[in-house]
């Protein structure tokens, strides 16, 4: 692994804070559009909040104890007394095909296990399709436990959980 592909804890630094929230808006169909004090507060509140590079790729992740309110992350806290949530991975264009975004999850998965957690969860959209999310999250072992159109009405998505015990 090159040294710019390592993992970092994300800041919520004025400068790195515009490269995460432009790069989370260029993809807000399929992670949710945000603004900056938004976005902040994310990264101050998540259980995991993790950067590859300047900003090349970044994941944040959530634990049943996050007084989060997405409405995703509502689903699973009705449903699961324990797990992690990602709410959100996003690769750069110019970084993709790199294996960011795996090594951005086997970091999450890595937290879960040292957090004593057996579950990560995740949405992915339905409609619009995102096939290559499904494809990658197939290829980790999550299996799809539920839908939901989204209040919005804007999207319908496939709630997925993968068992970190099963798969280590």
């Amino acid at each position: 692994m090159m040294k710019e592909d390592m993992t970092r804890p994300i800041d919520v630094a004025p400068v790195l804070l515009q490269k995460k929230l432009a790069l989370n808006n260029a993809h807000a169909q399929e992670l949710s559009w945000l603004d900056e004090d938004k976005l902040a507060a994310l990264i101050r509140s998540a259980f995991w909040a993790r950067r590859i590079g300047g900003v090349e790729a970044f994941i944040l992740a959530f634990d049943q104890d996050s007084d989060y309110q997405g409405e995703n992350f509502l689903w699973f806290k009705s449903r699961y007394a324990r797990f992690v949530y990602v709410d959100r991975i996003v690769v750069a264009a110019h970084a993709r095909g790199r294996g960011l975004a795996r090594r951005l999850y086997e970091d999450v998965f890595a937290a879960a296990v040292q957090a004593g957690q057996n579950l990560v969860v995740c949405e992915v959209n339905a409609e619009p399709p995102n096939p290559k999310s499904d494809a990658f999250h197939k290829a980790f072992g999550f299996e799809t436990v539920g839908f939901a159109a989204l209040r919005s009405g804007e999207k319908r998505v496939r709630y997925l959980c993968l068992d970190i015990n099963r798969k280590l």
